[in-house]
């Protein structure tokens, strides 16, 4: 098969190629996000227990950023939120840069973090207004390769700034946020949505002054779906929760260098295989794409689990389980954004991410008391076996939704 991974992405409109580079430019001056772990203890000496606090401070604070951020995108200008809310980003940490470290740069980094989350459901949504309903799986994909390009490259010289060069990672922060406000506000003009008359754009009628959940109750599977794709954040979560700590267990000092290093092959390999995924798996249903995002990942955490102990394989696990997170990537917002109307995009999208922290942050909570109180092997046939129960839910949404949207299926 010739796949031309580059050509799949013209003929979309110049907006999004902006909206994309933005995505880019946003993405490689978020060096400071990651590292706020470390900047708590290493610079401002907070324990174990008082790093928990604030860092699960910062993630409650997401769930009501991203209601707002939905309901707001809905209600205003989807363009004119991502530069208001880039806006006061940029000053926190311009200012973070300017001033000694200290717990006002924990609060400033606080508030533009809650802006970069109040502005997601708009930059999604917005992505759908500009897009046809077949043309979503290249916007969105192209939006996700270009903000893990981003990410390689703030990765790449993060570790440099750290110990030395702190204030200077606050600045390009600043200034790489502020160069994509500046180019979204002067070059996304036309944001008028698209006029799309196929069969397939049928649910997207916008119906304005139904609530979301009027517009819920008679769509119930994108409740499953939403469900579904909740429990895929929970699953691929263990990588950040069990994966370090049986590395440490398993390697000691050395399991952080290795840990690392496996981060570094996701981000590769999804820049890599993103565009060629893309083109595979256009064919296949949303449902489907989720589906092959479970079966890869719960084949990566069996992989881990069976050859514990042998390096090598860990970044064989890696790779499988990044195929997937690219097939499940290519579902979520399309199938959110064809099955809902338009008026409801941005409070969908919200609702979304809600539920994603919320199953996320209580699993975590369970499988660290279930590691606490029996041993790693008998944690991790756990979570295989949720993942094999979130993939059976999926699999009942997949004939289900095949039903409901039917002019979705036609080709």
């Amino acid at each position: 098969m010739n796949i031309n991974i580059i050509s799949q992405y013209k003929g979309l409109r110049r907006e999004n190629y902006i909206l994309c580079f933005g995505r880019l430019v946003t993405a490689m001056g978020a060096m400071v996000r990651p590292m706020l772990t470390m900047i708590l203890s290493q610079k401002l000496s907070m324990n174990a227990v008082q790093v928990a606090w604030v860092t699960a401070l910062m993630g409650i604070l997401s769930i009501p950023a991203n209601l707002v951020g939905g309901k707001m995108a809905d209600r205003f200008s989807k363009k004119m939120n991502i530069v208001y809310l880039d806006i006061v980003s940029v000053v926190c940490y311009i200012i973070c840069g300017l001033i000694p470290l200290s717990g006002k740069s924990i609060v400033l980094m606080f508030i533009a973090s809650t802006c970069q989350n109040m502005e997601n459901p708009s930059y999604n949504s917005l992505t759908a207004d500009i897009t046809l309903t077949e043309d979503r799986e290249r916007g969105y994909s192209l939006q996700y390769l270009m903000g893990n390009l981003g990410g390689v490259m703030a990765s790449a010289v993060a570790g440099f700034m750290f110990r030395n060069y702190l204030w200077l990672a606050f600045l390009l922060s600043g200034i790489s946020i502020g160069i994509s406000s500046v180019l979204i506000f002067l070059f996304v003009q036309n944001i008028t949505p698209v006029k799309d008359v196929s069969q397939k754009a049928v649910y997207q009628t916008d119906r304005h002054g139904e609530s979301l959940w009027t517009i819920l109750r008679e769509n119930r599977l994108i409740l499953l779906y939403i469900l579904t794709a909740s429990g895929y954040g929970a699953m691929y979560q263990m990588y950040n929760y069990l994966v370090p700590m049986d590395l440490v267990r398993l390697h000691g000092d050395t399991g952080a260098v290795i840990y690392g290093t496996v981060t570094s092959v996701n981000c590769i390999i999804v820049v890599i295989f993103t565009p060629i995924f893309t083109k595979l798996l256009q064919r296949f249903s949303e449902p489907v794409k989720t589906m092959y995002g479970y079966l890869m990942m719960l084949f990566g955490y069996g992989i881990f689990l069976v050859f514990a102990g042998h390096i090598p394989f860990y970044y064989v696990a890696m790779i499988v389980m990044t195929w997937g997170e690219v097939s499940n990537m290519l579902a979520e917002s399309p199938y959110l954004t064809r099955r809902m109307p338009a008026s409801h995009r941005g409070r969908v999208h919200g609702l979304m991410e809600v539920t994603r922290i919320g199953v996320m942050s209580g699993y975590q909570m369970l499988i660290g008391v279930i590691y606490k109180n029996s041993t790693p092997t008998f944690t991790w046939i756990v979570v295989l076996m949720t993942g094999a129960l979130f993939l059976g839910l999926t699999g009942i949404l997949a004939v289900k939704d095949k039903r409901r949207y039917k002019n979705l299926y036609r080709v």
